[in-house]
């Protein structure tokens, strides 16, 4: 019988990082061939083939990686202990949270032509799905959440790290625990390593006394400034963000080898319920020791690294390192494509070179929030140097083409990793990528404009494109020209100016097929699994317009962590400016259970507020407990009800609320990313797009 060891090293050597670039710039040329035809079993009916050209890179790119590196392999499978009965895992509002069985075709021996060798390797070992055995008193379940749930057995109870995304995958992931070493015990802390929901959401997933939380008895550990930023990060720009998280994640593409395979830290986003409780016990110092349920613990906290907020965690008397989210089996982000502030990579290196020095010799275990564990010192200071040199490097390396000249829209055909870092398989690009984090490097020290002054107030892309149409002679030619192109391999030439056709002519259906077709042939080339979903993402919205679906919101939880002066400053971007000209006001707020007050004054069509202050002239003072306020925060109640029946109070001008109220838009969770997609057509029987859609947003 094959075991899935055995599946796994069946695939041969992989590829560079680049191989996206495979059939760049003119490669192949010489020898056109005929394009794909549709694919029978393609989840789409418009779905095509992988080209001879596709083929030939994703060949290639087997050549390279030395394969006779089968570290991970071992790695992986120690310590299984059991999976559970189902590989799926229900939500509560009745649809599928998780269904890993949706994977098994990552099963079969033979590589797929589809997808890059070194991203269907990856998704392959991310394949795994049930509870482990990190170390004694260790467990972690993977599979079952886009993020690992770690269990470290305390004096009286289990400290819970990272209680996941989804309430329901929480829930599960607790059970499996129990059903083979819980001991029947119960939770004895929790702890947030940081701000990103795949890593405190599935929080109300796990049995927490909510009166043993509010006396200390359960601590609820983070670093600080946890709460501010794991509900800010998601707000400001949140419905973008979602928008964009489809394309990053593959939120809308089914599981299949032409469809969705992986993001590189996981096999998939879980769809459920999520839920946050406010930690009781935060760690501010850069490193603290404390002691949790009768183990020792040292925390390390590594602020606008990985996350704006994060901390490693040392167990020193089980010699077991969580490193959260700062390394796994992959390349991280420093600019994140679903949207995120650019990250540090300086400061990354540097605290892993702190975790290095400080942990490293006392370390057997290295365990994090994705992926698998490291076993003994030399491995976990083999994989913590190539992370720590990784973050540098590009850094430095960019920094220094940079001051040569290089531009932001140059770096990523410039920019190359050493060759003994490509030839590390735990810092591939399968989810942060070089060509992606090479620009944010840019992006952070010099900004996006390139110097040039033609691009400093460019017109709007498809401001310009009906000029570049008109002077490559019209559509016909262009679509003439670009299935050139294509046929001989040189896809992102086609892309080049199919897409200008697309950006002039929205409705032009021709140009959009045949712009959905290059962008399928460059997702089946990416070895990076967010690359591979945006690309496929784009060229099924090009072919059926957007999906519907229902969009998941806010959790309440969420809602009542926001902050009032957060929540104010989104009404700020809420507010549409163009509607606002001409008005002008001033309102008191005041929370007496809070005990806060707030000025926000409407002028030059921009909304303000200001904490701790109030205006003796307002136009209204409106006085309403923060709790009742929560209640309208989070669509559960009504402001004019409460003013109603005396909940709230207003003195002055009460019109005031309803000209805000006006002023407000509501953001469309479908904006339109491709020209033309917006208006849904026809959508193929097989795609599996009706159900509930989770709007989260992690790493």
């Amino acid at each position: 019988m094959t075991t899935r060891r055995e599946l796994l090293t069946a695939i041969p050597a992989i590829g560079t990082a680049f191989a996206i670039g495979g059939t760049m710039l003119g490669e192949g040329s010489a020898q056109a061939q005929e394009a794909p035809q549709p694919l029978a079993g393609h989840f789409h009916p418009k779905g095509k083939a992988p080209s001879v050209h596709t083929v030939r890179v994703l060949e290639e790119a087997r050549a390279r990686l030395p394969f006779g590196d089968e570290s991970d392999f071992a790695e992986w499978e120690r310590g299984f202990i059991g999976a559970p009965p189902e590989m799926q895992i229900m939500a509560d509002a009745g649809n599928v949270a998780v269904d890993m069985a949706a994977f098994r075709f990552l099963d079969q021996d033979a590589p797929f032509d589809s997808v890059h060798p070194s991203l269907q390797r990856i998704s392959r070992l991310n394949n795994n799905f049930g509870l482990y055995e990190v170390a004694p008193r260790v467990y972690q379940t993977r599979g079952l959440d886009l993020a690992n749930m770690t269990f470290v057995r305390g004096r009286t109870g289990w400290i819970v790290v990272d209680p996941i995304t989804t309430t329901e995958t929480a829930r599960a992931s607790w059970e499996l625990l129990q059903a083979h070493v819980g001991e029947g015990l119960p939770v004895s802390a929790v702890i947030y390593t940081h701000t990103h929901i795949d890593h405190w959401g599935g929080v109300r997933g796990i049995p927490l006394d909510v009166g043993d939380v509010a006396a200390g008895r359960v601590p609820i550990i983070a670093p600080e400034g946890f709460l501010d930023f794991a509900v800010s990060e998601n707000v400001y720009a949140g419905n973008a963000m979602g928008r964009r998280l489809f394309y990053q994640y593959g939120s809308l593409l089914p599981p299949g080898p032409h469809g969705f395979v992986g993001v590189g830290p996981a096999a998939l986003t879980p769809a459920g319920a999520t839920g946050l409780i406010v930690p009781t016990r935060l760690v501010s110092d850069k490193f603290e020791e404390v002691e949790v349920d009768g183990i020792r613990v040292v925390f390390q906290n590594a602020p606008n690294t990985e996350a704006p907020r994060t901390m490693n965690v040392f167990f020193p008397d089980l010699k077991v390192l969580f490193v959260a989210d700062m390394i796994f089996a992959t390349l991280h982000n420093l600019y994140t494509l679903r949207g995120a502030q650019v990250r540090d990579g300086l400061a990354w290196s540097k605290s892993l070179n702190e975790t290095l020095q400080r942990f490293g010799p006392g370390t057997e275990v290295m365990c994090a929030g994705h992926n698998w564990p490291r076993f003994g010192r030399e491995r976990v200071a083999e994989v913590i140097r190539a992370h720590r040199d990784i973050y540098a490097n590009l850094n430095n390396q960019v920094l220094h083409h940079a001051n040569q000249g290089v531009t932001i829209n140059q770096i990523h055909n410039v920019y190359r990793l050493p060759q003994s870092l490509e030839d590390k398989w735990f810092v591939r690009g399968y989810h942060g990528h070089v060509t992606h984090n090479a620009r944010a490097v840019v992006q952070r020290f010099l900004g996006f404009w390139d110097a040039n002054p033609a691009t400093l107030v460019p017109l709007s892309p498809e401001g310009s494109a009906p000029l570049y149409v008109e002077m490559m002679g019209g559509a016909d030619r262009i679509l003439a020209r670009g299935q050139e192109l294509f046929n001989a391999g040189d896809y992102l030439l086609a892309m080049e100016i199919v897409n200008k056709l697309v950006l002039a002519e929205p409705e032009n259906q021709a140009g959009k097929d045949l712009l959905a077709d290059i962008f399928e042939q460059l997702g089946y080339q990416s070895e990076c699994g967010g690359h591979r979903n945006a690309y496929l993402a784009a060229a099924y919205e090009l072919r059926s317009g957007i999906p519907e679906g229902a969009v998941v919101g806010a959790s309440a939880d969420v809602v009542r962590a926001m902050s009032t002066e957060l929540f104010l400053n989104f009404l700020g971007i809420k507010m549409d400016s163009s509607r606002a000209e001409g008005l002008s006001f001033t309102m008191n707020l005041v929370t007496p259970d809070t005990g806060e007050t707030f000025l926000v004054e409407l002028s030059n069509a921009t909304l303000n507020n200001l904490a701790g202050y109030r205006s003796d002239e307002a136009d209204l003072t409106l006085t309403i407990d923060r709790a009742d306020l929560e209640r309208v925060m989070a669509g559960d109640a009504m402001l004019d009800a409460l003013l109603a029946d005396g909940t709230a109070r207003a003195e002055g001008d009460v019109g005031i609320l309803g000209q805000m109220a006006g002023l407000m838009v509501e953001f469309d969770p479908r904006f339109e990313i491709m020209p033309g997609t917006k208006v849904r057509t026809e959508i193929p029987d097989s795609a599996p797009f009706e159900g509930e859609i989770g709007a989260l947003i992690p790493e």
